[in-house]
C-alpha cells in the first residue's frame, strides 16, 4: 500500500478534472472574509517536475495539462495556482493538490496534510513549510475521521486516495458517510478512477444513494498507454458550493473536444 509514487501521473488528465475543481471549489471559499479549514488526506509529495524521469517515462503530463492548459483563462485559479508555482519553482514545476490549495489559502486559514509513505512525506514538509500546514505522516482516512469536525468547521476535504488497497472502493462509501455525520457543513471531495472493469461503479452508486444532492463528475479521456485500465477521472462532491457544477459542465466539454 506504500508502493504508489504520484510523480509517475503528475499532471495527467486526472489531475487536471481534480485540480481544476479544486481550485473553483477554494476560490469560491475565500471570496468571504471568514477563515476556512483544509484536509487532505492523501496529499502526496506537494510539488512534482514535469521534466522529471518519472514524468517523462509515462508521458500523462504530454498528454494532460501540456496539452490542454491554455484551455484555461489566465484568471481561472487553476491558472493562477500554477502560475504561482512556477514562478517560484521554474516552468517544469507542477502543484499537487496542497500546492494547489496553499497558492489560493490565505494566512487566517488552516491546512492539515495527511500522507503516510515516508519519502512522499518528507518532500512534502519541506514543499509547504511557508505554508504553515500541519503535515502529519498517518493514515490519512483515519486522521480524517479523527480530525472531523475541524476548527473552524467552514471548510473542505479531499480524499484522494491511490486505491491500491482494492477494498476501498467498498469502505469508502461508509467513511463518507461517517465524516458527513460529523461534519455536516463541510465540503468532501471524493476523486476516484474510472477504470475498464468498473471497480469504482458500486461504490459511486452507493455514494449517489446516500448523498442525492451530491456533485457527481466523471470525465473520459484514452488510456495513458496500451492495457492501461484508467479511461476516464472522477469527482464526488458533497456539499458543492455554488458554481462548481459550472465549472464540472465546462470541463465535461473541454475533454469532449480534446
Amino acid at each position: 500500500m506504500l508502493s504508489y509514487q504520484h510523480a509517475y501521473h503528475a499532471g495527467n488528465l486526472a489531475d487536471v478534472q481534480k485540480h481544476a475543481l479544486l481550485a473553483t471549489a477554494l476560490d469560491y471559499l475565500t471570496r468571504k472574509d471568514k477563515p476556512l479549514s483544509y484536509l487532505e488526506t492523501h496529499a502526496g509529495r506537494g510539488l512534482y517536475r514535469l521534466d522529471s524521469a518519472e514524468a517523462l517515462k509515462t508521458g500523462e503530463a504530454a498528454q494532460g495539462i501540456a496539452r490542454v492548459a491554455d484551455r484555461f483563462a489566465p484568471d481561472h485559479p487553476y491558472t493562477r495556482a500554477r502560475a504561482a508555482i512556477t514562478a517560484e519553482h521554474g516552468p517544469a514545476a507542477y502543484p499537487g493538490s496542497p500546492l494547489i490549495a496553499a497558492a489560493l489559502l490565505r494566512p487566517m486559514d488552516s491546512m492539515t496534510l495527511a500522507e503516510l509513505h515516508p519519502a512522499e512525506a518528507s518532500a512534502l514538509r519541506e514543499a509547504v513549510p511557508r505554508h504553515r500546514a500541519q503535515v502529519l505522516r498517518e493514515d490519512g482516512l483515519a486522521m480524517a475521521l479523527s480530525r472531523t469536525p475541524p476548527e473552524p468547521k467552514r471548510g473542505l476535504m479531499l480524499i484522494d486516495p491511490s486505491y491500491e488497497v482494492k477494498t476501498d472502493y467498498d469502505r469508502l462509501p461508509g467513511i463518507v458517510q461517517k465524516l458527513h455525520a460529523k461534519w455536516n457543513v463541510g465540503i468532501m471531495m471524493l476523486w476516484y478512477p474510472v477504470l475498464t472493469n468498473g471497480a469504482q461503479t458500486a461504490m459511486v452508486t452507493a455514494l449517489r444513494g446516500s448523498f442525492p444532492d451530491a456533485l457527481s463528475h466523471e470525465v473520459r479521456f484514452p488510456p495513458a498507454r496500451p492495457g492501461h485500465g484508467m479511461i476516464g477521472s472522477g469527482l464526488f462532491v458533497v456539499n458543492p458550493p455554488f458554481g462548481l457544477a459550472d465549472e464540472a459542465r465546462r470541463l465535461t466539454d473541454l475533454f469532449e473536444r480534446r
